[in-house]
């Protein structure tokens, strides 16, 4: 086991799990525990001894997406503090970046509790997914008066259809597994008491594939959306940017913290 306190890193045989580590805010995103995922998933994809990457999280939680709490006190855009020194769309746009093209090996999420925001973006930035019976996914944008980051634009569209998209990202209806499977979001749903050895028993069986094979599938299947993804997430987090700068986001976030309906104003 390595990695640091926020994140446990751990190699079995030809699989490397990834397993985000704050379950006190459910694994919520602090800029150091996403820039040590993007890191992670990195150092797997250039590890010939590594075939297949799992994601999931400690203790019932999978991800509950940017940690606001310490945010929200300076009046600032949630994404200020953001360390754009490694580039210039950060980690929201290297979730989907780095697990789709950066590793070209295949990431299985384990989705064994809620996953919202950049949390559900991260999942959906992966491969295929695994989800435990109680486990939710949900946007949670509108609650914070936010566009979607993390490449959910694409990666919800890919799954639901446009419109499901735009229903599932504006509604921020909280899914169910059941309904998550029905809705193609996820590839299966397992017992929580069982999730955790079926999650290992799956990525160790697609590490029985031949390792290059598995490499050119996912190139493929990638390549076939045909679509330049960086200038994609430069796009799309020049947009979330913009929302988070407006009047009506910064009473979101209030409202969210206070826990009561926010009033926007249209500015």
């Amino acid at each position: 086991m390595s990695g640091s306190e926020q994140l446990l890193v751990e190699t079995t045989g030809r699989v490397r799990t990834i397993r985000l580590n704050r379950p006190e805010v459910r694994n919520a995103l602090t800029d150091r525990l996403a820039w040590d995922i993007v890191t992670a998933v990195e150092e797997a994809a250039q590890d010939d001894a590594v075939w297949v990457v799992g994601i999931t999280g400690s203790d019932g939680a999978f991800c509950a997406g940017l940690d606001l709490r310490n945010r929200a006190a300076g009046g600032g855009s949630p994404l200020s503090e953001m360390d754009d020194a490694v580039d210039d769309i950060g980690w929201v746009g290297r979730f989907l970046i780095t697990l789709r093209e950066v590793c070209d090996k295949p990431v299985i999420a384990g989705v064994n509790g809620p996953a919202a925001g950049a949390g559900l973006a991260l999942a959906m930035a992966s491969d295929m997914r695994l989800m435990a019976e109680s486990a939710i996914l949900i946007a949670g944008y509108p609650r914070i008066g936010a566009s979607p980051d993390g490449g959910l634009t694409l990666t919800l569209q890919q799954a639901l259809g446009y419109e499901g998209a735009m229903r599932f990202l504006l509604e921020n209806r909280t899914v169910t597994a059941a309904e998550a499977l029905k809705l193609g979001l996820v590839g299966e749903v397992v017992t929580d008491d069982a999730f955790a050895e079926r999650f290992a028993a799956y990525c160790a069986f697609i590490a029985e594939r031949a390792p290059i094979a598995s490499r050119l599938t996912k190139r493929g299947v990638v390549r076939a959306g045909n679509l330049n993804l960086t200038d994609h997430m430069r796009y799309e987090l020049a947009n979330i940017r913009r929302a988070f700068g407006t009047d009506d986001s910064k009473e979101a976030i209030q409202a969210f913290l206070e826990k009561r309906p926010p009033e926007f104003k249209g500015r």
